[in-house]
């Protein structure tokens, strides 16, 4: 690990033409005013930053359910996942985690196992913070079932900002832990809906990592 690299970040191609275009901008803006060419340097380097796409290392261990997403736990209690993934009606423990404009928005998987359906869904863009945005707000859902054959659902779901749900992956497609699935831009919100006996490790306010923060472990019974 070189010094240069816990500063610089690798920028996913998904970013490529945004940061161009903010680099085109800046460009006009400096024959306008110098000053504000050099805010246009500054929201560049935002966009860049806003798109960066570490590396990052799953935890080691059987049944292991990690966050997909960087950000902070917004909400968690009981709710019935998505109708459009074909789950039975019944809640689960959903874990929500909260991006902002600041996190890293590549989306990653919780936990091994076989994508067996993804489902989008256009809505609304309440603020992704509040409750009612899993219900109401545009969404992209995925069903994994996993190595024990239990099912997990992960739902990218736009925010008051993002405008924009990225998916890299399609229905029978076979993930690993920590793979990258797909982005949402600028501001939104993950929901993991545990199966059925598994209980959340982490708390309201926490914050995540991507690919690497432990959310539940299969192995841990369900308190009572």
């Amino acid at each position: 690990m070189r010094m240069r690299d816990t500063f610089i970040k690798p920028m996913h191609p998904e970013g490529i033409r945004f940061v161009a275009i903010f680099a085109a901008i800046t460009i006009g803006l400096f024959f306008l005013s110098e000053i504000l060419g050099w805010i246009g340097v500054g929201f560049t380097i935002w966009c860049y930053y806003f798109f960066r796409d570490p590396e990052r290392v799953p935890p080691i261990g059987e049944g292991l359910i990690v966050s997909p997403a960087d950000g902070v736990v917004s909400l968690i209690g009981a709710a019935v996942p998505p109708s459009e993934l074909g789950m039975p009606d019944t809640p689960l423990t959903r874990v929500s985690v909260f991006m902002s404009v600041f996190n890293c928005h590549v989306n990653r998987t919780p936990i091994e196992g076989e994508i067996t359906a993804v489902a989008y869904r256009p809505g609304k863009f309440f603020n992704a913070s509040l409750d009612k945005a899993s219900a109401d707000n545009e969404r992209n859902s995925l069903r994994i079932r996993m190595t024990n054959g239990q099912d997990l659902a992960v739902v990218q779901i736009a925010g008051l900002v993002a405008r924009r749900i990225v998916c890299f992956v399609n229905s029978g497609d076979a993930l690993q832990t920590g793979e990258r699935f797909g982005l949402i831009r600028f501001g939104s919100r993950l929901d993991v809906y545990l199966p059925d006996g598994v209980d959340p490790q982490v708390r309201v306010g926490q914050t995540m990592i991507a690919g690497e923060t432990v959310l539940a472990d299969l192995n841990t019974p369900k308190e009572k």
